[in-house]
């Protein structure tokens, strides 16, 4: 076999493999002469098929499996013997001509075939001990634990049904049909529907038109979207919804306490305590954590300048550049609405893809040298994680796809390695604690937000390609321990299908 390089530029690279024509039949002929004491034809005994005979009828086939098998095996130990890592798999290119290609097949021509391929960039990893990151921390008092144990609580807090008119705290359970225009839009109905007055679950304006009203009533609620309502084609506009009040509930006493806890399937109050203050501290953790690394990636990408495979940033390009499309589409906006042009996102995003590229570089070598791998039962439990996000009727299906796609698992792998040299990293920068109220840690740069949501828009674009890049990758919040807010509300719901 004989590779000769045709192409160094830069990271590109190009190599020619000629395999002699004799080496080729040599393989075939190890081929034929194993499968020879293997097949069955009919007129010859086991073992006693002529080479010849099963040449003629296998030897095409025969030969290219051994191409095959050159192309799968050369390819990875000819990079590898160079030293070199490729970013992506190697481009093949192999002969278009038929004619050429049957006389490869035949045995009668040397097989050439040459491998496009970008390097990774060699990188040789900087002392960390310059590197400073400040941790917020929020220490959550007993009084908010309290406040979201009652806010808990009220999921099992009774109600009776009563005469008279709904007051503020009362429920009433509706039925209601939203209409812009005199016309009924996605997601802006409901039936028994049950809504606390006052507990500011709809639009705003909407359960104060229902307080006064009776069981049996019908009414008609203007109200107008709030400018920034999450569904972009209602948001500013005036609707009407016909309601019509089918029961009026005052509420029961609030009681907290260790009957209240078990009615929610736990064995007593300070259990129920627990599991609160738990919940509180992941989710101020992890906007602690997604300060902290970003601190730490901007860092990384200000100490380490170098040319990304061009191949991996528009593979990254593609995927963010697909993510902002879905969701102008689903906004329905457009970059005009955003305040730019389609070619100054382009822009800003392949900025951003470069970053994307470089810091996942650097923060692989890092790990490589480190030491860092992920276990079976890391990924497994990356596995379970992702799963539980489906809906519970789609979760077999989703489990089933990743444990028989490994392209699929391999993506899992990725960000549970990035979390595992972030926090190596944490252990070897100087990180200083400071004590912070919940108003501070909760503050976060615009172009941060707008950057997470993938939404291109004009204004300060490069810090927010920068915020984007470095933002954690950490999973959402831990589950809120407000339960009435998970309940149905015609704001969200409306919110939810009509985007």
């Amino acid at each position: 076999m004989q590779v000769t390089e045709t192409l160094n530029s830069g990271l590109k690279r190009e190599i020619k493999i000629t395999v002699p024509a004799g080496d080729m039949e040599a393989k075939l002929m190890a081929r034929l002469t194993d499968a020879r004491d293997k097949v069955r034809i009919n007129g010859f005994r086991p073992g006693k098929v002529p080479v010849q005979h099963l040449r003629k009828m296998y030897g095409k086939s025969f030969m290219a499996e051994v191409v095959n098998e050159i192309l799968n095996d050369s390819t990875r130990s000819i990079i590898s013997g160079r030293g070199e890592k490729a970013a992506m798999q190697p481009e093949v290119i192999m002969t278009e001509d038929e004619k050429e290609a049957e006389k490869i097949l035949a045995g009668g021509a040397d097989f050439e075939f040459s491998l496009n391929y970008e390097v990774i960039p060699a990188i040789e990893i900087k002392d960390f001990s310059d590197i400073k990151v400040t941790r917020q921390v929020y220490d959550v008092p007993e009084s908010e634990v309290e406040d979201q144990v009652k806010r808990v609580a009220e999921s099992a807090r009774s109600y009776e049904p009563k005469t008279g008119k709904a007051a503020e705290g009362d429920r009433v359970s509706i039925d209601y049909v939203g209409k812009i225009d005199g016309e009924a839009f996605a997601g802006g109905s409901g039936t028994d529907q049950p809504l606390v007055l006052g507990s500011k679950e709809f639009i705003p304006g909407f359960e104060d038109q229902l307080i006064g009203t009776k069981a049996g009533d019908e009414k008609q609620i203007t109200v107008t979207f709030p400018e920034n309502y999450q569904a972009a084609h209602l948001a500013g506009k005036e609707a009407t919804f016909d309601v019509t009040v089918k029961e009026v509930s005052a509420p029961g006493e609030l009681e907290v306490n260790d009957e209240t806890a078990k009615n929610l399937g736990l064995e007593s109050l300070e259990r129920l305590r627990e599991i609160v203050r738990g919940q509180i501290e992941n989710q101020f953790g992890s906007m602690t954590r997604q300060k902290v690394k970003r601190q730490l990636l901007d860092q990384l990408d200000a100490s380490y300048s170098f040319e990304a495979p061009s191949k991996l940033v528009e593979a990254e390009f593609n995927n963010i550049w697909a993510q902002v499309n879905r969701d102008l589409e689903a906004a329905g906006r457009t970059f005009a609405d955003e305040e730019t042009t389609e070619e100054e996102a382009r822009a800003e995003y392949m900025r951003l893809a470069e970053r994307r590229v470089r810091l996942g570089l650097v923060l692989a070598e890092i790990g490589e040298k480190a030491g860092l791998t992920v276990s079976d039962e890391e990924l497994q439990r990356g596995l379970f994680e992702q799963v539980r996000r489906f809906p519970a009727n789609q979760q077999q299906e989703a489990f089933e796809y990743y444990r028989s796609n490994p392209e699929a698992i391999n993506a899992l792998r990725a960000p549970i390695f990035e979390e595992k040299v972030v926090d190596y990293l944490l252990g070897q920068i100087t990180v200083n604690d400071v004590k912070v109220g919940k108003d501070e840690l909760m503050a976060d740069d615009e172009e941060a937000e707008t950057a997470t949501k993938a939404k291109p828009a004009k204004k300060a674009s490069s810090k927010k390609a920068e915020a984007k890049a470095s933002e954690a990758k950490a999973d959402e919040a831990a589950t809120e321990a407000d339960e009435p807010k998970k309940k149905a509300a015609p704001k969200k719901k409306a919110a939810k299908e009509a985007e």
